[in-house]
C-alpha cells in the first residue's frame, strides 16, 4: 500500500513579472525617424499616425503621449530635419580654409548632403507645397540659421580682405544659389536625363555636376 504523503505541496512560484523599461527618450527618437520616413514618402496628407506608431514599435496613445498630435509631429519632424544640418555644417570648420576653399567645402556638403537625404528634400517640397504654413510656427528654426548665415558671412569678409573675393556679396542669397544648384539637379534628375539622354546620376556625371557648380561659384565671388 502507497504511503500518502500529508504534507501539501509547495504552491509553485509565480514567475518575476516583466520590468518595464522606461525610456522616453528612445521612444521620441524612434517615432520621429519613423514619421520622418512615413511623411516623406506619402506626404502631410497621406501620412498615417497608426502606421507611424507601429514602425517604431508603440501605440497611437504613447505617440500622441510623447510627440503630440499629427501637425505637432510632422513639425516636429521639420525641425529635427533642419537641425541635423544646420549642426552637421557647424562640423565643416569654415573658418580654418582659405575662403575660397571654404566655399568650396560648403558646396560639396551641401550637395552630398541632399544626395545621402533624399528625406530632407521631400520635407522641404512637401511644406513648400503648403506654403510654410506649419513651418511659420516654430521658434527653432529661425534660430538655427542665423548662426549659419554668420559663419558664410564671415567668409565671405575674409575673402574681400585679403582681395580675393568682391564686395557687397549677401550671404543669404550666396546660400540660396549654392543650395538651389544641388537642389534642382537632383530634384529634376529623372526628367533632365530623359530629355538629354544622360544618366546624370552615374558618378562621372555628379563628379562633373559638383566640379562645375564649385567653378561657377567661385568665378561669381572673384574680385
Amino acid at each position: 500500500m502507497d504511503t500518502i504523503d500529508p504534507t501539501p505541496p509547495a504552491p509553485a512560484t509565480a514567475p518575476a513579472p516583466a520590468k518595464v523599461t522606461r525610456d522616453p527618450e528612445g521612444t521620441r527618437a524612434r517615432i520621429l525617424a519613423a514619421a520622418t520616413e512615413e511623411f516623406a514618402r506619402h506626404g502631410l496628407g497621406g501620412a498615417r499616425v497608426d502606421r507611424i506608431a507601429e514602425a517604431a514599435g508603440t501605440n497611437k496613445r504613447m505617440l500622441y503621449y510623447h510627440v503630440g498630435n499629427k501637425e505637432s509631429l510632422y513639425l516636429a519632424v521639420l525641425e529635427g530635419a533642419y537641425e541635423h544640418i544646420r549642426v552637421t555644417e557647424r562640423t565643416l570648420s569654415l573658418e580654418t580654409l582659405s575662403p575660397p576653399d571654404a566655399i568650396a567645402r560648403l558646396i560639396g556638403f551641401t550637395w552630398q548632403y541632399f544626395i545621402d537625404h533624399p528625406e530632407f528634400m521631400a520635407l522641404l517640397n512637401i511644406e513648400n507645397l503648403h506654403r510654410a504654413e506649419l513651418l511659420r510656427g516654430s521658434d527653432k528654426v529661425p534660430s538655427m540659421h542665423s548662426p549659419f548665415v554668420r559663419m558664410i558671412g564671415d567668409v565671405l569678409a575674409r575673402g574681400v580682405e585679403q582681395g580675393i573675393f568682391r564686395t557687397g556679396v549677401d550671404a543669404v542669397q550666396l546660400y540660396i544659389s549654392i543650395a538651389g544648384l544641388s537642389y534642382f539637379y537632383l530634384s529634376n534628375v529623372h526628367t533632365l536625363s530623359v530629355i538629354f539622354g544622360r544618366d546624370l546620376m552615374a558618378e562621372p556625371e555628379k563628379a562633373a555636376r559638383l566640379s562645375h557648380m564649385v567653378e561657377l561659384v567661385l568665378h561669381s565671388l572673384r574680385a
